[in-house]
């Protein structure tokens, strides 16, 4: 079965999407089928949905020295704030 998509144009592209289509004897659905089939193949687009992809690099490149920061984080910030105060 195939789905229905409403989608609100702004004029400006509403005006594009009917210039391609009368271009290309196609319907304006066609069209916007055929741009969001191209735009959802772009491997950009499909590595941009995976954020640990984006950092994973630099996870482990940083240390703090100080071994138990990520369980005993909020007692060294305190330690620091009373430190500077």
């Amino acid at each position: 079965m195939r789905a229905q998509l409403t989608v609100r144009l702004p004029e400006d592209l509403d005006r594009e999407v009917t210039k391609y289509a009368s271009r290309l004897r196609l319907k304006r659905s066609d069209i916007v089928r055929m741009a969001l089939e191209r735009f959802l193949k772009e491997p950009a687009v499909q590595e941009e949905g995976v954020p640990y992809r984006k950092v994973s690099s630099l996870i482990g490149s940083v240390s703090s020295k100080v071994p138990d920061l990520g369980s005993a984080h909020r007692e060294h910030l305190m330690k620091r704030i009373k430190k500077h105060a």
